[in-house]
């Protein structure tokens, strides 16, 4: 019987609001938009009074592709004074003098731009700059991608930031094939549970903790199944930025970490495509130039093991999905750019236990992904550039468990308003405030002998922020902002999220940092035995969950292009939720149904309340250019859990504790490693080697070892296994499984022909076929009035090889 009710357990009529609360909440939230209104318009006169002196503004393109980039560099090299793009490509550089500069736009891989500019008193001068690919040959990037400072890059860079771009992630050793999830889980402070899943696990938070974004859209559920594949289309991805704790008041709703996607806008100049096979998936990515106003990409992906592995191997499940993505971009003057996305996914998995017998037990399981949304950029004054989003998620799981009468569906909607406005008042000065309004719905029906499940939940979010990014001198940066979250559930919840951030500079080459932050979370994934789990939200029984956070840091540029990154952090989880296995102690129907079977609409009982902590260390040694690439981090971690009426409310760690992780991403071209060699021109450019090397290793996981076994017998609505050997557990998590060990090997041959290349590749997963334990099984069976017991490591996946093919035109 699987009874994994949800927050959204309750009933209907708790969840009408008095007239005088309806009123009273929406004069609260008015208030709260005339706030913002008011702060918008004040910037707006702050920028027409202040504007004494000259500006430049503008945003940075790829000359090839016209996508916009992100995080280029722009410096005024008279006065040493620059800015970087941000996630819309734009950047400004205020209160300039009246006098005649050269302006230097670089970004790594790049050929840098420099050009000669004149600025009157009161001008607002309008600086597009279009920056041409080059390739990364020998010594020569050293000189482009120092054209400004990486100590700069760092000053500026947020705390527990990282970014990877598209060429980073198609490196990377994989199973099958490039994958974002799987690269996320090379970088320090963030590792996996098992092979067989792609979750990742920040800092000892859970997978649920984890804001996923594409596009500006809430993604709930980033996984496939077996862990063979992320949903994210690496093809697609322009960016990503992972925040892995105590980031800015712009990002609420999730405990740990924020994953923000962005995807290509299109190829405004021509067309291209890609197109990708491997031993499992088949996927296509195309742009396209719409005129001279716009651009549209599209990809599309389907893995095949139900026609392959699965009519080839009979333990492998007929399993496939499919993605895909969409999205147009239009141009609509200098001063506004419109895009419109839009995402799909879904899986099916039909499991037989025993493919030979026709009768056998199994199951159907569908779930998936659907997400859109339209984004507005718009520069109301050089100083003061705006970014709106309208966006829909709908995330849904059906399992069908026929032959024991259990049927499941689960579904969740997510319509968001949000927008964000950020004004430079000067170099030394600059806000960002915005505001988001979710608009939720979810339901959980189920139906299985002995009783029913029919709920829904109607929760509405609304948040307000304001960061003020203050720079008194050269050597010091302040940034403070504050969220305000007001959630409407059952009973409402309202918190303040104060987030401050302080950097130091120590000389040109170095930086010390500190950040500490509140964060809240209104939704919880609830982990359970089949391979989707189950959101819930806060309510009268299940309240909201805060971290605090507190992160110290220290940066070094070193010689070329290699950067050192030590961060030292602590975070606590206050009201944290797993599932309560003595459910039904507590658990209590609300109503019976026509056939005089109990109703369970609320989730009292249902789940295990509880707190914890993580600390630890990071060190992260990286490399972005030239002929070797990659990273070198190492990470000591540990968390701890303390549940109400579990393990005698002693704290124990959770599986997913791993106290040391090692990785090592080493990137070679080839080609540039023997042109540095031998200082020339050595190898034929029309035909490129690449070799990738992923290391990895952690500590054992946490397991909880037997202490005895006895007989137990089924309830007596279930007419399956009457009686059955349990095991009893000893104390939970005090035992540790083996090292967890991984070496990763890929090999990469291009071809460059005439308008278009060919890249057959090879990869190979755990080269050394080293057999990582993922649980120990105890098979326990009665014989001759003697329980006899056989005990046997169950190994995550072996060595796997695979080969594929990749065409580009």
């Amino acid at each position: 019987m699987n009874l994994y009710l949800e927050g959204w357990f309750v009933s209907l009529h708790n969840q009408k609001l008095t007239t005088k609360k309806l009123h009273s909440d929406t004069m609260l939230r008015l208030k709260n938009f005339i706030l913002i209104l008011f702060f918008m318009q004040l910037m707006v006169q702050m920028t027409v009074a202040q504007n004494y002196e000259a500006t430049i503004n503008g945003f940075v393109y790829d000359a090839s592709t016209g996508e916009t980039l992100i995080g280029a560099n722009v410096l005024l090299k008279k006065i040493n004074r620059g800015a970087t793009t941000n996630v819309s490509g734009y950047y400004v550089i205020p209160q300039i003098d009246p006098d005649i500069y050269e302006v230097v736009v670089s970004y790594i891989g790049y050929k840098s731009f420099s050009t000669k500019v004149s600025l009157k008193a009161n001008e607002n001068k309008r600086l597009d700059v279009s920056l041409t690919p080059q390739d990364i040959v020998g010594r020569e990037i050293v000189v482009s991608a120092d054209s400004t400072r990486t100590g700069d890059k760092l000053f500026n860079q947020p705390v527990s930031k990282i970014e990877l771009t598209p060429v980073e992630l198609s490196k990377v050793p994989q199973v099958i094939e490039a994958d974002l999830m799987r690269t996320l889980q090379t970088l320090p402070g963030i590792v996996p549970v098992s092979d067989f899943s792609s979750a990742i696990y920040v800092r000892g938070g859970t997978p649920d903790q984890n804001l996923f974004m594409v596009d500006g859209t809430d993604i709930y559920n980033p996984e496939h199944a077996f862990g063979l594949f992320s949903t994210f289309n690496t093809d697609a991805i322009k960016k990503v930025e992972i925040y892995k704790g105590a980031f800015s008041a712009e990002y609420g709703g999730r405990l740990s970490s924020v994953i923000n996607i962005t995807n290509n806008d299109g190829n405004r100049n021509h067309f291209e495509g890609k197109a990708s096979l491997s031993l499992l998936s088949l996927s296509t990515t195309l742009q396209t130039p719409l005129g001279s106003f716009g651009s549209l990409s599209g990809s599309i992906r389907r893995t095949y093991i139900d026609q392959t592995l699965a009519k080839w191997i009979k333990d492998v499940p007929d399993y496939y999905f499919v993605d895909g993505n969409m999205k147009a971009f239009f141009d609509l003057g200098e001063s506004n750019k419109l895009s419109v996305s839009f995402f799909g996914s879904k899986d099916n998995l039909n499991f037989v236990l025993d493919k030979n017998r026709k009768e056998s037990l199994g199951f159907d399981y569908y779930w998936g992904n659907q997400t859109g949304s339209v984004n507005w950029k718009t520069i109301f004054a050089p100083k003061l550039f705006g970014n709106f989003w309208l966006t829909g998620s709908y995330y849904f799981s059906d399992f069908n468990f026929s032959d024991v009468s259990y049927v499941e569906s689960n579904i969740i909607r997510d319509v968001t308003l949000k927008g964000a406005v950020e004004y430079f008042y000067s170099d030394k000065f600059h806000f960002k405030s915005g505001f988001e309004f979710k608009n939720l719905s979810g339901s959980l029906k189920e139906n299985f002998p002995g009783g029913r499940v029919d709920a829904a939940r109607h929760p509405r979010l609304f948040s307000t922020y304001i960061t003020a990014n203050w720079q008194p001198s050269n050597l010091w940066i302040v940034e403070a902002g504050l969220r305000y979250d007001y959630f409407e559930s059952s009973i409402p919840f309202r918190n303040l999220d104060p987030r401050l951030t302080i950097k130091y500079r120590l000389d040109e080459l170095s930086n010390l940092k500190f950040s500490t932050g509140i964060v809240h979370q209104y939704a919880n994934r609830i982990p359970r035995m089949f391979f989707v789990s189950i959101w819930t939200t806060a309510d009268e029984y299940v309240k909201a969950s805060s971290s605090d956070h507190f992160v110290l840091g220290y940066q070094r540029a070193l010689a070329e292009k290699i950067e050192l990154e030590v961060e030292a952090y602590y975070k606590d989880y206050k009201n944290i939720y797993s599932y309560n296995p003595t459910f039904f102690t507590e658990l209590s129907p609300t109503g019976y149904d026509e056939n005089n079977l109990p109703i369970f609409s609320n989730s009292k009982g249902l789940f295990n309340r509880g707190d914890g902590n993580s600390y630890g260390i990071e060190f992260l040694l990286r490399k972005e250019s030239g002929a070797f690439t990659g990273w070198l981090s190492y990470s000591y971690s540990r968390t701890m859990y303390t549940v109400d009426n579990v393990n005698r409310e002693n704290s124990f760690p959770p599986r997913h504790d791993r106290t040391h992780a090692v990785n090592l991403v080493v990137n070679m071209d080839l080609n540039n490693l023997f042109n540095e060699l031998h200082g020339r021109q050595f190898v034929n450019p029309a035909k490129r080697w690449t070799l990738g090397v992923n290391f990895t290793y952690y500590s054992g996981q946490p397991i909880t070892l037997p202490s005895s076994i006895y007989l137990s017998n089924s309830t007596p609505d279930w007419d399956i296994n009457k009686n059955s050997i349990a095991v009893y557990p000893s104390t939970i998590d005090a035992f540790r499984l083996p090292y967890y060990s991984r070496l990763d090997f890929s090999l990469t041959y291009e071809i460059q022909y005439d308008g278009w290349s060919l890249s057959p590749y090879v990869q190979v997963f755990n080269v050394l076929n080293r057999k990582n334990v993922w649980f120990i099984q105890y098979k326990n069976e009665i014989k001759d009035n003697m329980v006899k017991q056989e005990v046997k490591n169950v190994n995550m996946f072996p060595i796997l090889p695979s080969i594929g093919i990749t065409v580009k035109f």
